[in-house]
């Protein structure tokens, strides 16, 4: 009977999900026949059309879900009572959110400077190389699999066994300790360096991305520019530091300032890998924490508005970067 039951809520999940396509296309045809149909429609029913249900959409979707959070960030667990700050008060006074902030910080900190870094290196070293293609595709992999899966491997990698009889590592890295007469180490519980290396993970998938868009901005320097800073004499070292870093300054903005939101909302590693437990808890996880598991909604929502705080002058920033640029061309 249990075959029979799962395949009904199946087909129950199926058709409704058959309904709202069906709805969906109904709904957009409607409106661009609406809108189609005069002759010579005015400017103000061709922008309703086209973009009503966008914004009805962002609006049900993004705008309502982020007034109900902040509205909830000054309610008690229960959802009924105005506590007003005491919440925020909470988060940024207790030790165990202190340590949850600290630890944001450090990633945030960490993975875009190292993952930019080594995406800019990478990229310079191997783009006049015979193996360019192959190298390129091999650090930018990591990217294609998703971060709980990235989380699950480096789990593997990390694996502890303690040293007992003839019982062998099955971690890579603690193997490896073994091979060279080192006592195997618990990675994701001694703290603080867990969490270092956890941020290891972040900068492997990061620093594909950080590499590709870096090597397209070096190869659209201009051939002229380059020429000349040969003729003055500039070479190695100092062609990567007076004529390179320049010339991609604002894709470096653009590099750091992505990963440094991805950063911030980095959850899936955490919750896979430790969980959130031995201090390595960051902003997301105890969000997700404090709201579904420890029956905290109000300051769960406090969390996310602080995260959503966090990430605006980032973005602020980039937008600026990006407006001087298109300036100065």
């Amino acid at each position: 009977m249990d075959w029979l039951t799962s395949a009904t809520s199946t087909g129950q999940k199926f058709t409704l999900m058959l309904i709202a396509i069906v709805l969906f296309v109904v709904v957009v045809g409607v409106i661009l026949w609406l809108v189609d149909r005069p002759k010579n429609p005015s400017k103000w029913v061709l922008v309703a059309g086209f973009l009503g249900l966008p914004v009805l959409g962002l609006a049900f979707g993004l705008v309502y879900p982020a007034i109900d959070t902040i509205r909830n960030s000054f309610l008690d667990r229960t959802g009924t009572r105005f506590i007003g700050f005491d919440n925020y008060v909470h988060a940024f006074t207790n030790s165990e959110f202190l340590l949850v902030l600290r630890n944001t910080a450090i990633w945030v900190l960490l993975v875009p400077i190292a993952a930019t870094f080594i995406g800019l290196v990478y990229a310079v070293v191997v783009d006049r190389s015979r193996f360019q293609r192959f190298a390129k595709a091999l650090i930018f992999l990591p990217m294609a699999i998703s971060m709980v899966g990235a989380g699950i491997i480096w789990r593997f990698v990390y694996e502890f066994r303690p040293v007992q009889g003839e019982i062998q590592q099955i971690g890579l890295l603690n193997q490896v300790l073994v091979w060279l007469g080192i006592p195997p180490q618990q990675f994701l519980i001694d703290q603080p360096w867990n969490t270092l290396f956890l941020i290891v993970v972040l900068i492997w998938i990061q620093t594909g991305f950080a590499m590709t868009l870096l090597s397209a901005s070096i190869r659209a320097i201009p051939d002229d520019i380059v020429e000349a800073a040969r003729l003055d004499g500039l070479s190695g070292v100092g062609m990567f530091r007076y004529i390179t870093v320049p010339s991609i300054r604002p894709a470096l903005v653009v590099v750091l300032t992505t990963i440094a939101i991805t950063t911030l909302k980095v959850f899936d590693i955490v919750r896979t890998m430790t969980g959130g437990q031995f201090g390595t808890s960051v902003v997301a996880n105890e969000f997700y924490t404090q709201s579904f598991l420890r029956t905290q909604p109000g300051l769960g929502a406090a969390l996310a508005v602080l995260l959503f705080i966090l990430v605006i002058p980032i973005i602020v920033y980039n937008v600026r970067q990006l407006r001087l640029a298109e300036e100065v061309r």
